[in-house]
């Protein structure tokens, strides 16, 4: 182990260890969980269809988002919010868009770091509604947070927050925004791709990513969450799991060479099924899904070089 790391590693632990009791003592003020739950529910209910990609559902979810990102004080990151893009999936042709805000930081401005999460799912099938309240209006919902977070807490990186359209056909989103970027891509500093974050019969969230990456190896290592909430890096290829490093958006900045950390949960019996409801989702459990990860981003923000 070189100088460097071990340097790097005693750091991190310092940090982690200083700012830790503030973060504890701060946490019922990080998320307001009325809201977040309130978003949930309602990017989940049978009013948005299904959130299908180009669908009625799919762009009354675009609107929803960018009513939310306007009223949150996020500026869009182009001229308007939206990033639109077309794409042919098995014949079929698709009129999909990127949602992009962002927020200017207040020490590093010109290097930035994406917080996403894919608004659309599988939409009406058969007559059946799939509202898909974990996979993924879950991770909408917490982009929300997170700009609600930054009105008290403004970031020391430019964040772009990004919902992204198209996943469910090939992660169309994400490649479109980093293969036409409105940011230079060497700029990007970070992607935390959030995925399925509301429900976990153990409790555990995965964190995916901190393998190709030691610094934030080593933040996640010496993390502690509050409580019985388990935070567990792993489902990166170097362990006997299935691996995610291509399951998500997180993927397209991978293959770019920008580092990545990818909150999610193991797959339930509810996914890609009509009964992922909002009534099957864990409340408490995602309430801290969403502290945790905006804990975790804030030390990011206070040190990560890249």
């Amino acid at each position: 182990m070189s100088l460097k790391t071990v340097f790097l590693s005693i750091c991190i632990v310092l940090l982690c260890a200083d700012s830790f009791s503030q973060v504890t003592s701060e946490s019922d003020s990080i998320v307001d969980k009325k809201y977040l739950l309130m978003h949930l529910q309602t990017l989940s209910s049978d009013a948005f269809e299904g959130r299908k990609t180009g669908a009625k559902g799919g762009v009354k979810t675009r609107k929803y988002i960018i009513n939310q990102f306007y009223n949150l004080g996020l500026k869009p990151l182009n001229e308007t919010y939206e990033q639109p893009f077309f794409f042919v999936h098995q014949r079929n042709e698709y009129k999909a868009a990127n949602i992009l805000g962002w927020i200017e930081g207040t020490e590093k401005p010109d290097s930035f770091i994406v917080i996403s999460a894919h608004y659309d799912h599988e939409g009406i099938k058969k007559g059946i509604i799939y509202n898909g309240a974990d996979d993924n209006a879950s991770g909408v919902s917490a982009l929300f947070s997170f700009a609600e977070y930054f009105k008290k807490h403004p970031p020391k990186h430019s964040v772009i927050l990004a919902a992204f359209d198209g996943e469910e056909f090939g992660l169309k989103g994400s490649k479109y925004f980093v293969n036409n970027s409105i940011v230079p891509l060497n700029k990007i500093k970070l992607n935390i791709n959030l995925d399925m974050i509301s429900r976990s019969a153990n409790n555990e969230l995965f964190v995916v990513g901190t393998r190709y990456n030691a610094f934030l190896k080593q933040l996640i290592v010496n993390f502690k969450p509050s409580g019985n909430f388990k935070l567990t890096a792993g489902h990166d290829g170097a362990d006997q799991q299935e691996n995610w490093t291509y399951a998500s958006d997180h993927t397209s900045f991978y293959k770019k060479n920008i580092p990545f950390l990818y909150f999610g949960v193991e797959d339930h019996e509810d996914y890609h099924m009509p009964s992922d409801d909002f009534e099957n989702i864990n409340p408490e459990f995602y309430v801290q899904a969403v502290k945790t990860i905006i804990s975790v981003f804030s030390r990011i923000d206070t040190s990560f070089v890249h």
